[in-house]
């Protein structure tokens, strides 16, 4: 049987999600085993998920997966190049293919890419370009440019994602097969297309009551349609107070802080009144609004960069089915992977259900109480 993992959000899973799920099946068999490695309650944008983890997995095995991992916090909140270099070091141990969206949908393209932005000749090109004053995204373009005219442009979101997965593979030595799928549609479109709804457009329509079941598969709709809805702007005054109890040591030893970035969201986190003004304040035309964002909700959870960057543990498995079975008894085979709720003596556990309990506070209605972590049970969906 052969496994192929998915690096996910489904933040909400939508229709395109579930297309990618079926053209698995269509090139690899109907008895391929899919894994998806999903982030938490906590995403690589720098904010809550819009729904519990718990629902999404369900979503998850309805819409065709067969086994949903959990993709640990601190990988999830990393830059581009951590979430994929995390979620490809667990992948790699038990599944065979790693299959992944891309606007290119050029397995040789991307791959040329990730060969060049790992060359020896690259780094000292990109900090020429970042010495310019460019933004981190365009300075990287342009050294890419220099070794490469001509090469595909690393402007998109899902082909940047996609080729951080290719590095991550090859960087690793990792026995997984790239097999990248176009993605149809646009990433930031404001309104959701019909068959290829973009999951920020989704979530708008989510937070702002609009009408959105329609854009998820039918067989996934109950799971969301009385979820409570989180957000970053119903946790506001808790992520405010928290930038202003915290001391300029807490300040520094935080992730993404570097050349004095640290020092600027701690002056803007003491003079501004919002979160939107603290982060405007921080953001530039080098710093990006998603570092800006993934920067202040770390200070917020307590992960500082040491924790961030540290190796994590194990994953816990939070969903699967008959066929996701014989997929989990390999990853245990190969891996640690826990249960939801399981306990294990490691600061990583805390960091776990610290997150969770602050998971509650972004609830959309009344905050949800403490303690959900340790309450969880691994779904089986026959």
């Amino acid at each position: 049987m052969k496994t192929v993992g998915i690096i996910c959000e489904y933040n909400p899973l939508h229709r395109g999600h579930q297309k990618q799920i079926g053209l698995i099946r269509e090139q690899f068999g109907p008895d391929t085993a899919v894994c998806c490695l999903m982030s938490g309650n906590y995403v690589q944008r720098g904010a809550p998920a819009v729904v519990d983890k718990s629902i999404r997995a369900r979503a998850a095995i309805l819409a065709g997966a067969d086994l949903v991992l959990e993709l640990p916090v601190t990988y999830a909140l990393s830059s581009a190049e951590g979430f994929a270099a995390g979620g490809v070091r667990i992948l790699s141990s038990f599944c065979d293919v790693l299959c992944f969206g891309s606007e290119t949908g050029d397995k040789k393209t991307l791959l040329t890419n990730a060969r060049i932005l790992l060359s020896e000749e690259f780094p000292p090109l990109l900090r020429q370009e970042l010495q310019k004053g460019l933004s981190f995204p365009a300075a990287r373009q342009a050294a890419l440019e220099r070794l490469h005219p001509g090469s595909s442009p690393l402007t998109l979101p899902n082909d940047i994602l996609a080729v951080e997965y290719c590095k991550a593979i090859l960087s690793q030595d990792s026995p997984l097969e790239p097999f990248p799928i176009r993605r149809e549609g646009s990433y930031h479109a404001p309104l959701p297309d019909p068959e290829n709804p973009s999951a920020s457009s989704l979530r708008s329509l989510m937070l702002q009551s609009g009408a959105w079941l329609d854009y998820l598969p039918e067989s996934v709709r109950d799971c969301f349609r009385a979820a409570p809805l989180h957000s970053l702007e119903a946790g506001e005054r808790a992520i405010l107070y928290r930038l202003r109890a915290m001391s300029d040591g807490e300040f520094e030893a935080l992730p993404y802080g570097s050349e004095g970035l640290w020092r600027k969201l701690m002056h803007a986190a003491r003079q501004e009144t919002t979160l939107e003004a603290i982060v405007t304040a921080v953001k530039s035309k080098r710093y990006t609004r998603t570092r800006i964002d993934r920067m202040v909700l770390c200070a917020f959870l307590g992960i500082p960069r040491e924790m961030l960057e540290a190796p994590v543990p194990y994953t816990r498995a939070l969903a699967f089915n008959e066929r996701g079975r014989a997929a989990l008894k390999a990853a245990k085979e190969k891996a640690v992977i826990l249960n939801p709720g399981e306990r294990i003596d490691h600061p990583y556990w805390e960091l776990e259900k610290r997150c969770g309990d602050l998971y509650g506070l972004f609830c959309q209605d009344d905050p949800e109480p403490p303690g959900a972590e340790e309450k969880r049970r691994v779904l089986y969906l026959p």
